[in-house]
């Protein structure tokens, strides 16, 4: 027990001591900034629930601004995350991808898992949009900002930002003016398709006292995975993202603000970013028809897929000046998603069908798993805060809010019902059908109802001229129930409901000193939660005995808490930036998500002890003028601290030293730009980024045995029992360049060609398993090299 204290310690104040090296650089730095370069336009970030600069913050926080965005050509969440130190997005599909700050992860949540939370909570201004799987997947065009902070935030913003929060902060309508902007551009991927955008903003007065923003924007996606077999096609994957968000503000006099909203997006995707080295159908092994090795981005399907989101949003925020030292703000939300996830589950379904004896038509049938999920939530958050400039500074509010969410599964497969009462006598399918539909041998229906309220407070105290305080605390309690319902062959024909609930406190403590001018060290402790919940019920009979043995004993999990130790520095001096942090994570009874081997199920249980932590930096210098340089990244280190007894371990991965997984080590972004005249109303521009993300894995287990040899003991269409294939599931390092150039004219108006992806890296994302390898394997993978030009104007 000593030497795993002192282990702890140890690794602890070794990265605390590298962070204080570079936290004593920063008074020379400061100074030495000051004489170079021009000067860096100041960033506001509201993610203390006040207006703040970004630099003044005290703790660990990065702002991509609207400008910052247009220059990295990020269309996406996951594209920024690559300039963002200690942000990882493990993508699993259109609408799918999954977040994590600063090495907390449980691993890959799939598409049947509704009750596990989120571990960043994400927001679109003040308003909750997380949904643990299923992160929005939403447009950047008219951004502000996207701030990411970093580590628990249980504080201001409540459970499911247990390893921080991201808030994409919109531009809001301005009194008195007229103006936006028009975007359109064109794209073409390296041996895929073509995709193009229009998109536009528009500020309009309306009076003296009001102003509507409306913006719109139409996006089609390129495709470039190609799908052989009888839905066989070119480019499966394109798709689109259409959306629109208006907005109005009502100032009636200098102390009101109302701001009333509503925004819509639909995203649908034709299919998945799937690149597949073996299926049930088409492999190397099967001698019935001919072998089959795939090629570079190709999938087999039997049926086309299809991926849909659909948001509605609509708020209402009220801002009140009560007296010369306190503001009122009001936060009223109503959310609705419709998501659908269909997949061509036929090998799914045959792997199945196979162990069941079915004849070769019957594994050949073609079926479909369609994943419905239906999200209603409503929210209220009421606060107060102080204004002035005195020496006590603070917020304090609460919070409730109602979630309605009903997860339904089908799986139609036409025909089914003739080979399983061939099999199994007549009546099987319809005495398993337990109300459900014939033809679809497993269904169920997960309605779910969460409940919570909170109070919390945050203060922050001037002691001395160059020591500020900051202490604070989240009182929140949450009651969960949901119903739990089955039928259909592959089921166990449930019908069952449960209930959860919670309470507790969640607190922060910051010290924040300037140690010279523009130079601010920072510590702080704080922790986050992230509630517990209940699996559903393994797929028993299809489970091989083993699996149901090992997996079978896991109803319930706890809530999972953090500890956060934070020390940082903040320094800035003309046109020159330095933040760096060194964060220590204590996670207990992480929620970890586990593939149940054969039996088709995921479950969550908890881990006693795992802890996460790094240095994460941010440089960014102005040297010239037109000159931007930048340099970020992040070394994580995260880790199980807890070995589980038996074959657990090797089933799991959950090993004493065995890392978290989707977290890379490393993670760097080199960038740069320059800007240049051309002719006295005609500037030029070029812009480069080059990004490394470290190796990673999907799933605890993946690091067990690797790399893995998965037997495929499937019989089928000739294929030896003994057919096995190996993979490594160690997701390699890549980097991704990407290069533009353009011109703007004094007009506001400004032509950009760009290729992203300059060297066609093929990266691989995450490792896609159906049914524990015995129906298909592959790699969900990232867009080849593409090539475009976009043409903005503002007026």
């Amino acid at each position: 027990m000593r030497n795993e204290i002192r282990g702890r310690l140890t690794n602890r104040h070794i990265l605390l001591a590298g962070v204080s090296l570079l936290i004593g650089a920063g008074p020379a730095f400061a100074q030495q900034g000051a004489n170079d370069g021009a000067q860096v336009d100041e960033v506001v970030v509201t993610a203390t629930k006040r207006e703040l600069s970004l630099q003044k913050v005290p703790f660990s926080i990065n702002a991509q601004t609207a400008e910052a965005i247009q220059r990295s050509g990020a269309g996406s969440l996951e594209d920024l995350s690559r300039n963002v130190a200690g942000l990882a997005v493990q993508n699993l599909g259109p609408g799918q991808s999954q977040v994590s700050v600063r090495g907390v992860s449980a691993g890959q949540v799939v598409r049947d898992q509704p009750g596990v939370k989120e571990q960043v909570g994400v927001y679109l201004d003040e308003s909750a949009i997380s949904l643990s799987l299923f992160t929005p997947d939403l447009d950047l065009f008219d951004l502000n900002r996207v701030e990411t902070l970093r580590g628990p935030q249980g504080t201001l913003f409540g459970s499911g930002s247990v390893g921080g929060t991201i808030r994409y902060i919109t531009n809001q309508p301005r009194l008195g003016e007229y103006g936006g902007s028009l975007e359109a551009g064109l794209n073409q991927i390296d041996g895929g398709g073509v995709g193009g955008d229009l998109k536009g903003a528009v500020n309009i007065p309306l009076g003296d006292m009001a102003a509507a923003r409306l913006v719109g924007y139409r996006t089609n996606y390129g495709g470039f995975i190609d799908a052989i077999g009888p839905a066989a096609g070119k480019d499966v994957n394109d798709g689109d993202r259409t959306g629109a968000r208006l907005s109005v503000l009502i100032e009636p006099n200098d102390r009101v603000r109302v701001t009333p909203r509503i925004v819509y997006q639909r995203v649908e995707s034709n299919g998945f970013n799937r690149s597949e080295i073996w299926n049930l159908y088409a492999n190397p092994q099967t001698t019935a028809v001919p072998a089959t090795t795939f090629k570079r981005n190709q999938q087999y399907l039997k049926l086309r897929e299809k991926f849909t989101d659909e948001l509605v949003l609509a708020d209402l925020k009220v801002e009140a000046t009560l007296t010369d030292a306190i503001d009122l703000t009001s936060v009223t939300t109503y959310l609705t998603r419709d998501i659908l996830v269909s997949r061509d589950a036929s090998a799914l379904t045959g792997s199945v069908s196979v162990d069941l004896g079915f004849p070769a038509a019957g594994v050949q049938l073609a079926s479909n798993l369609r994943d419905t999920t239906k999200v209603d939530t409503f929210s209220q958050e009421l606060r107060l805060a102080s204004t002035g400039d005195g020496p006590l500074q603070w917020v304090a509010g609460a919070f409730y809010s109602t979630i309605d969410r009903t997860y339904n599964q089908r799986l139609p497969t036409p025909g089914y019902d003739a080979f399983t009462d061939a099999r199994f006598g007549a009546g099987t399918s319809a005495g398993a059908a337990n109300g459900f539909p014939l033809n679809s041998p497993y269904n169920s229906r997960l309605p779910y109802t969460i409940t919570q309220y909170a109070v919390f407070g945050e203060a922050t105290y001037q002691l001395t001229e160059r020591l500020r305080a900051t202490a604070g605390a989240r009182y929140y309690n949450f009651e969960e129930e949901r119903s739990f319902k089955s039928g259909g062959l592959f089921s166990n024909g449930d019908n069952r409901k449960d209930k959860t609930k919670s309470d507790g406190v969640s607190p922060r403590i910051i010290l924040s000193y300037e140690a010279a001018e523009n130079v601010t060290i920072n510590g702080g402790v704080s922790e986050g939660f992230r509630l517990g919940g209940v699996n559903d019920p393994l797929n028993a009979g299809l489970c091989t005995p083993a699996d149901r043995a090992l997996f079978g004993g896991y109803q319930s999990y706890k809530d999972e808490s953090l500890w956060n130790y934070e020390l940082g520095m903040k320094a800035r001096r003309g046109g020159a930036t330095f933040n760096v942090a060194g964060f220590y994570n204590q996670i207990d009874n992480l929620q970890v998500t586990l593939d149940a081997g054969s039996c088709s199920s995921r479950i969550v249980f908890n881990v006693d002890k795992a802890r996460s932590s790094g240095v994460e930096f941010e440089l960014g210098l102005n040297p010239l003028e037109g000159l931007s340089l930048n340099l970020s990244g992040s070394v994580t280190d995260s880790k199980f601290e807890t070995t589980l007894p038996g074959a657990l371990t090797a089933a799991t991965g959950i090993r004493d030293g065995n890392r978290l997984p989707s977290v890379p080590r490393f993670q760097f972004t080199a960038s740069g730009s320059y800007e240049f005249p051309v002719t006295d109303s005609l500037t030029g521009f070029v812009n480069a980024s080059v990004q490394h993300v470290g190796d990673r894995y999907t799933q605890p287990a993946d690091q067990e045995n690797n790399p893995r040899t998965f037997v495929h003991n499937l019989p089928f269409l000739g294929a030896p029992a003994s057919a096995a294939t190996t993979v490594n599931l160690k997701l390699p390092s890549y980097e991704l360049a990407n290069l533009s150039a353009g011109v703007e004219s004094a007009d506001g108006l400004t032509i950009t060609a760009f290729v992203n992806n300059l060297t066609n890296e093929n990266a691989k994302l995450s490792f896609d398993r159906e049914r524990g390898g015995r129906a298909r394997l592959g790699f969900a993978v990232n867009t080849p090299r593409t090539y475009g030009v976009s043409i903005r104007k503002t007026f």
